[in-house]
């Protein structure tokens, strides 16, 4: 379907394997005056129960875009921030951890920023359902390592609830190489490096207790980062688009 015109926001939502929980995702969802992309590439019905959610749905504007291979988290995101044509673009998780009502408070908070990024880990966040302590810790080493790796002064990258500006996305996304869940650090990164601001606000979050981060993902992230961080990219401009 085309975009209506008086649209300002799309909102991607990768969708691995997600029919049994993707109705649900959307029986929640009242009200959105922007556009919801869900990137389909499972081997599953997710697509289908979308396409049903979308025709039984008029008021929401649902795109169904179907990949006959994995592309990956990040690479799901990717494909939706590309196939996007509103000003600003965000992305969350098709588990329902954070809602489409604070997604939109997120937008509200762009002001001057080029992004804002949800974050468990600041004062003022509300945590209903928190992840077992085991998944804290390793979220709070993977951070300090990030910290360390690219500069990055954000208390949490890795929560799934992010709004930008499309041309600051259009700036950085055709160097982007991460396809896997570190995809959320390399976008942060690059935009530092080009001159973009994103800021980081508290964020209503709650564990689903479904997670598709898996312990054994930590290791090949960071191998994926180390190599995103240390391969040479002289392409690299600032906000402008100047070298």
């Amino acid at each position: 379907m085309s975009v209506p015109a008086d649209f300002q926001y799309s909102l991607v939502i990768p969708a691995y394997n997600e029919e049994h929980r993707i109705r649900e995702l959307f029986d929640r969802i009242d009200r959105f005056d922007g556009e919801l992309i869900v990137i389909c590439d499972g081997d599953d019905k997710t697509p289908d129960v979308v396409e049903t959610i979308a025709a039984t749905r008029p008021d929401l504007a649902i795109r169904c875009i179907r990949f006959p291979h994995r592309l990956g988290k990040g690479g799901g995101v990717l494909a939706g921030m590309h196939a996007a044509k509103t000003p600003f673009v965000g992305f969350f998780d098709a588990d329902g951890s954070t809602s489409v009502q604070e997604m939109v408070r997120l937008f509200s908070l762009l002001g001057s920023s080029d992004g804002v990024i949800g974050s468990r880990w600041v004062g003022g966040s509300v945590v209903t359902i928190r992840q077992g302590i085991l998944r804290r810790l390793e979220s709070r080493g993977f951070n300090f390592l990030i910290r360390i790796l690219f500069g990055l002064s954000y208390n949490d990258t890795q929560c799934g609830a992010k709004v930008f500006r499309k041309r600051a996305l259009d700036a950085v996304l055709p160097r982007m190489r991460a396809t896997g869940f570190e995809f959320d650090v390399e976008l942060l990164w690059r935009l530092k490096r080009a001159g973009f601001v994103v800021t980081e606000s508290p964020v209503a979050w709650k564990n689903t207790g479904d997670s598709r981060v898996r312990s054994s993902d930590m290791a090949r992230m960071l191998a994926g980062l180390i190599r995103v961080r240390f391969t040479k990219d002289n392409g690299e401009g600032d906000a402008t688009g100047n070298p």
